[in-house]
């Protein structure tokens, strides 16, 4: 079976008047993610990560925030309609590591909720989504609470097919 794997990476400003949404969980904080759907960082760091392994472009490419459409869109549900992209595109998806990089809210206590929206939308187990977090140091953007970002990584696998099976038994 060929294996690939993708890497995303995504990142969003704090601002007023937002909820603060991350992985599928609303997390109570005094800002929001500026974006133009809910501007759920993980969802669409992990979308870009299964999208890249399968060769399908990115987030912007599919859902462009030009597109009124997608304005306050749920990402949860953007991350499944990947999903399905991915598994039409003749893959399965294996697993999905992501990091959050935020000084704060701290969000440890939400993980679980996390991996269980993420996995759901990609109709993986839970143990095949990992998501951990870690603080900027005071460094940069991210280290002064300007925003949060998120490194995904997601390994994908080709599905077999009775086509693939069956060619060349003639």
């Amino acid at each position: 079976m060929s294996s690939r794997v993708g890497l995303g990476w995504d990142t969003h400003a704090f601002g007023d008047g937002r909820p603060l949404v991350i992985g599928g969980v609303s997390i109570e904080h005094g800002r929001g993610l500026i974006g133009h759907s809910d501007a759920d960082v993980l969802a669409h760091a992990v979308c870009d990560a299964i999208l890249g392994a399968a060769a399908l472009g990115d987030i912007g490419e599919h859902f462009p925030d030009t597109d009124p459409q997608w304005q306050d869109a749920d990402s949860i549900d953007l991350l499944a309609r990947c999903s399905v992209l991915v598994a039409d595109s003749g893959f399965s998806l294996v697993n999905v590591d992501a990091t959050v990089i935020a000084e704060e809210p701290l969000m440890g206590a939400h993980r679980a909720q996390m991996v269980a929206n993420l996995s759901g939308a990609m109709k993986l187990q839970a143990d095949q989504v990992n998501v951990k977090f870690t603080r900027g140091e005071g460094m940069g953007y991210l280290g002064r609470a300007e925003g949060i970002a998120v490194l995904a990584t997601a390994a994908i696998e080709a599905v077999e097919t009775d086509d693939l099976r069956t060619a060349g038994s003639d």
